[in-house]
């Protein structure tokens, strides 16, 4: 999207004043309008000339001849990184944002799930969360548990909860005490270290010098190697009938298209996996989404952290007409609470 160039002071205001009438009443704005709710302190038709001009410079536009206008995709732009008034959230609602997630388990799925739900109620929009990047996981211990003298399952347990679990059968017979001895060594050498770090020869080192079977060392291995996969970190949605509510989408076809996005992640995925280093808030709007799809939309992301390294996202989708102040506070409060949520839930 090209820069539309700098803006006057009195036509900054009334772009300003067009977007938040927009994103309120969801109806083209005209000038009349603008005159008759806010002190502008100048005549209609000099506003109405403003107006014009700001649509000749790209910052609105005109959906019909006769409609007043609406922000384009640069309009909203100039807005959220000049002109819009930052917000954040009061006391009564970061507390419950603390005592809904205080309701979640120790384990990360169900932080992670709570989380979403909470956004998408808050936001009245789509929530996903993208759980955190396996590279930032460190080992805490794996689990060997002995079924039968031929079969066992193995688990792997990360600083983030379980990352992998599968049940092996073997060619010989084993005894409890060789997965006791084996799982024992490995815990001693590996604690907290990073899980890519674990490689196939440090297993297959512990294997020969707990004098466990070839079996049994590739078992563990199959279940390690499982762990440090580098598949896209899996996401978390809730709030796809919210969309329904904003007069945008009564399209079920274009409802229909974010259900489909939705369930195949990927290009959710691709939406925040620019901003999964940011440090900062981030909002994409209509085609820097980078699909026709979504260029009725925008996200609004939001990192979260776990000890001092970014672990994931925090996203909101909805129509551009969003409340972006309000929404970017919600998200930072959010995921603010997530990250102390998460450091609770490892250091326990």
């Amino acid at each position: 999207m090209k820069d539309p160039g700098p803006l006057d002071k009195r036509k900054a205001f009334i772009l300003a004043t067009v977007v938040y009438e927009y994103i309120a009443t969801a109806e083209p704005v005209g000038s009349q309008t603008l005159t008759q709710k806010y002190n502008l302190g100048v005549s209609s038709a000099t506003v109405r000339n403003e107006m014009a001009e700001l649509e000749a410079g790209g910052y609105l536009v005109q959906p019909h001849t006769s409609a007043g206008r609406v922000p384009s995709d640069a309009g909203y732009r100039t807005y959220v990184d000049r002109l819009m008034q930052h917000e954040e959230l009061g006391t009564e609602e970061r507390r419950r944002i603390r005592d809904e997630l205080r309701d979640a388990s120790q384990e990360l799925d169900d932080i992670i799930d709570h989380t979403t739900r909470l956004l998408g109620r808050l936001s009245n929009n789509l929530a996903f969360v993208t759980r955190p990047q396996q590279e930032a996981q460190t080992f805490k211990h794996v689990q060997l548990i002995w079924l039968s003298p031929r079969t066992g399952v193995a688990i792997v347990v990360t600083s983030l909860g379980v990352a992998a679990q599968s049940l092996f059968e073997l060619g010989a017979e084993i005894s409890p005490d060789d997965l006791t001895r084996l799982s024992s060594a490995l815990n001693a050498r590996f604690a907290n270290r990073p899980l890519r770090d674990v490689t196939e020869n440090d297993v297959a080192a512990m294997a020969r010098e707990t004098g466990v079977s070839d079996d049994l060392r590739n078992a563990v291995l199959a279940a390690l190697q499982n762990a440090q996969s580098n598949e896209l970190p899996a996401i978390a949605a809730a709030g796809a009938q919210n969309l329904l509510d904003q007069p945008e989408f009564q399209d079920l076809r274009k409802l229909r298209s974010i259900l489909r996005i939705v369930e195949e992640q990927k290009t959710l995925y691709e939406i925040v996996a620019d901003a999964m280093n940011a440090d900062a808030p981030s909002v994409k709007i209509g085609h820097e989404l980078g699909t026709e799809e979504l260029a009725d939309f925008s996200v609004v992301t939001v990192p979260y952290r776990f000890g001092h390294n970014a672990m994931g996202m925090l996203s909101i989708l909805g129509p551009r007409r969003m409340p972006y102040a309000r929404l970017l506070a919600v998200a930072s409060g959010t995921a603010e609470t997530l990250s102390q949520r998460l450091s609770d839930a490892e250091s326990t």
